[in-house]
């Protein structure tokens, strides 16, 4: 964030040139930084609730640091995904407060918000320990961004009364992401008795017929329970953020609510 900029932006709603909704427009469309081999968006907080999270996946261990270096510099709290040791290793040298949740593969460096007092549970369900590198990525992610969050593992349909035995606990729940592999099932059942928000995500967890999880994505999506959102394969983290977006929503009514109108 160029500081000249933004304090002339600053100037001209002082002196009355510039009106604050239009100062806030132009601060959500700055330049980014270009590092040559990525551009980073630093004003995304601005347009999106939440900083630019950096795919790890792919890119060097010296361009995930230097990238996530940068982040830091201008925001509170910055994280990476899919993300391995060589990654971390990279980032520690200049980012000592970096840690590494190593079955989650996401490397945060900064402080997580505390989740508000009256925020809702974001619960994690998983079929089996195998979706569980995809269920830590989900649950680390919602954290990161402020939520509360709960797991319940190892509850899938072959063993249906595993789940049930926690129904005060699925009723509880704001919202659930729900996390399976082989046919995908578990998601159905959990929409069928639970009525908040359910994200289901599909895992390349099965036998050869599964298609590395098509056959979980397909499943999901003409689940029959009416009104579950699907995520991608593997996609954890996008659980997480929808979790995030949808919630917000629930926060920004509240806050709105409380607002008298102006006489």
């Amino acid at each position: 964030m160029d500081s000249k900029i933004i304090e002339k932006i600053l100037f001209q709603v002082k002196n009355g040139s510039l009106e604050p909704q239009a100062a806030l427009k132009e601060l959500r469309n700055l330049n980014f930084e270009n590092l040559s081999f990525a551009r980073l968006d630093h004003h995304r907080a601005l347009r999106q609730g939440m900083p630019e999270v950096v795919f790890a996946q792919g890119k060097s261990p010296e361009q995930a640091a230097l990238i996530l270096n940068r982040l830091a510099k201008k925001n509170p709290l910055v994280f990476a995904t899919r993300a391995d040791a060589g990654h971390f290793s990279a980032v520690k040298k200049n980012l000592p407060q970096a840690v590494f949740h190593k079955e989650a593969q996401i490397i945060s460096v900064g402080e997580a918000p505390e989740p508000e007092a009256d925020s809702g549970l974001v619960l994690v369900v998983s079929a089996g320990t195998s979706d569980q590198a995809v269920s830590e990525e989900a649950v680390v992610t919602a954290g990161l961004l402020g939520m509360r969050t709960g797991r319940l593992y190892d509850v899938g349909v072959a063993g249906i009364h595993r789940l049930l035995a926690h129904q005060k606990l699925l009723q509880e729940a704001a919202l659930i992401i729900v996390v399976a592999g082989m046919e995908g099932a578990l998601p159905s059942v959990v929409g069928g008795i639970v009525s908040c928000p359910v994200i289901a995500v599909p895992t390349s967890v099965g036998y050869g017929a599964s298609f590395g999880g098509l056959a979980a994505l397909l499943s999901m999506m003409n689940s029959c329970a009416a009104g579950i959102t699907v995520v991608n394969i593997d996609n954890g983290f996008g659980a997480a953020v929808s979790a995030y977006r949808i919630l917000s929503l629930n926060t920004k009514d509240k806050n709105d609510s409380g607002k008298s109108n102006p006489a």
